[in-house]
């Protein structure tokens, strides 16, 4: 399946001004993403470094990239020159080699921190209370900036956990980012009960790029 301009355009007048579409790119060649790009589109997502890297050489300029995968501390100088936002910051050592290398590049680098809300122990992020001592410590690390929170809901057909999850990371968001915190949450599956439960920035591949 080819780029879903249709769905596109759909989705955008579906999720409205006030919450920000990331189309998830990874392991799509150029042409999508320019498909997209041509009907406006200008935040894209990656997972993988290399292939960010290799993107954005090749691409307009003026796409704003987000790295949306799991970010190791030894590829933050890789893309920090230019990535838009890091979606998944799931650790005070990666936050804190962001600032390092942002500060090299006389930059502060907008992160989201990685909130760990589903039952599979295999996603990434932190529990509540490691939330608390990783923002005082961003306090002290001048040069990121941290805009808010993301996570990824359990992968389950029950649609009660779900909700519950996204309720509680906008819960998590109320309280240290009281009315201006970016909230990434929400994928192709789940995105319109995530913005339903107040979710300001969706992460959508498959819908718009086709199944992988």
């Amino acid at each position: 399946m080819a780029t879903d301009r249709v769905a596109y355009r759909e989705m955008l007048k579906e999720l409205g001004d006030k919450v920000k579409l990331v189309a998830v790119s990874k392991t799509k060649p150029p042409e999508d993403i320019l498909a997209l790009y041509e009907e406006g589109q200008r935040d894209f997502g990656e997972n993988y470094v290399q292939e960010l890297i290799d993107k954005q050489s090749h691409l307009p300029a003026d796409i704003r990239w987000h790295f949306v995968g799991h970010l190791q501390s030894n590829k933050v100088k890789n893309i920090l020159p230019f990535v838009h936002l890091i979606h998944g910051v799931d650790s005070l050592r990666l936050l804190q080699e962001i600032n390092r290398q942002a500060a090299k590049a006389g930059r502060v680098m907008d992160v989201l921190l990685q909130v760990h809300i589903a039952r599979e122990e295999t996603k990434f992020g932190f529990d509540a209370a490691e939330l608390e001592g990783v923002m005082a410590a961003a306090g002290a690390l001048p040069a990121v900036r941290v805009r808010g929170l993301m996570g990824m809901a359990s992968n389950t057909e029950d649609v009660a956990v779900v909700r519950a999850e996204f309720r509680g990371l906008k819960g998590l968001l109320d309280r240290w980012f009281p009315g201006d915190g970016l909230l990434s949450m929400g994928m192709s599956a789940d995105y319109s009960m995530a913005v339903q439960e107040g979710s300001n920035m969706v992460r959508i591949g498959s819908l718009l790029f086709g199944q992988r």
